[in-house]
């Protein structure tokens, strides 16, 4: 509860504070945001050897984890300026972009294990519902992770019309939000929506939860059985999120963390495990280019 009104109380200053830059050229602490939609004592576990590797290789004297309760919270504080980093969704950084493109910057995103640089968005529903394809959701009540999701709420509202050729609000008799991904998961378990959009890298068994991604996180840490659902839909290929840091950080700083990261699969297979959720092959370098149909995608969504 301390961080997260951390978090709020950074933003809040962020966005009075026009001299924010001036961090970059005396920089103590080095901020990391987190999104939300999963188990706050799991996100703060998971980046803890950040918190310890990362002072010694910047040189700042701390680094602070801000776990936000919604993606929103860490795009306010990035374009706040008080985060220096986090790892989001590509329609999260669509948001930033189309808010302030000199806010930050993506530097890096995952491999996936077949070499692949993009995800999936998948609507999964419980087995037992007797649902068993897309067909038979017409009229039933359809889950999403989050508005600033990607795979959660964005590529489906944007892709969905072509395989049900209707509009997502007349196919489906009720939508809503689950509050992130585990938690959206969680929702169609209980029986609070009758399927759920979430992603997985698509590479690997869906019994297993795929390679990576939101489900294989939620079988790995013991919370669901795939057993228990069934596939009803998958969407073309997303790119996977970027890595962002905040553009005004010192040039140096950015390129020792950036660096930092790039050997992390190998100097710490662990720590780069845990941060990043399931089974990957590394990083690989990115642009804005690299995310400019989701930009696209976006804002066409936002002015429909």
């Amino acid at each position: 509860m301390l961080l997260k009104k951390a978090l709020l109380s950074a933003i809040a200053i962020g966005a009075m504070l026009a001299g924010s830059m001036a961090r970059a050229e005396n920089l103590e602490t080095f901020r990391v945001g987190i999104i939300g939609g999963e188990n706050e004592a799991d996100r703060l576990r998971n980046y803890q050897c950040i918190v310890d590797q990362l002072p010694k290789v910047l040189g700042v004297k701390e680094v602070k984890l801000f776990p936000a309760t919604d993606y929103d919270g860490v795009i306010q504080g990035l374009l706040g300026g008080t985060l220096d980093y986090a790892e989001l969704g590509a329609s999260g950084f669509a948001k930033i972009y189309l808010t302030n493109p000199k806010a930050v910057e993506p530097i890096l995103t995952t491999v996936q294990t077949d070499g692949a640089t993009g995800y999936y968005s998948i609507m999964v529903a419980r087995k037992d519902s007797g649902i068993k394809s897309l067909a038979d959701m017409k009229g039933k009540k359809l889950g999403f992770a989050d508005p600033d999701s990607t795979s959660g709420y964005l590529i489906p509202v944007t892709s969905l019309p072509k395989d049900i050729k209707t509009s997502v609000k007349d196919y489906f008799s009720e939508t809503g939000f689950g509050g992130g991904h585990e938690n959206l998961v969680l929702a169609v378990k209980d029986g609070k929506f009758d399927a759920g959009t979430t992603f997985g890298s698509g590479v690997g068994k869906f019994d297993e939860g795929y390679t990576s991604g939101n489900l294989r996180k939620m079988v790995d840490k013991g919370v669901i059985d795939m057993k228990d659902f069934v596939e009803l839909w998958k969407s073309p290929l997303i790119p996977n999120g970027p890595i962002v840091v905040r553009t005004s950080l010192d040039s140096n700083l950015k390129s020792k963390f950036k660096d930092y990261m790039m050997n992390l699969p190998k100097s710490d297979p662990a720590c780069f495990a845990a941060t990043m959720g399931g089974d990957f092959k590394g990083y690989t370098e990115v642009n804005t280019e690299f995310y400019q149909p989701i930009i696209d995608a976006r804002k066409a969504q936002i002015g429909g």
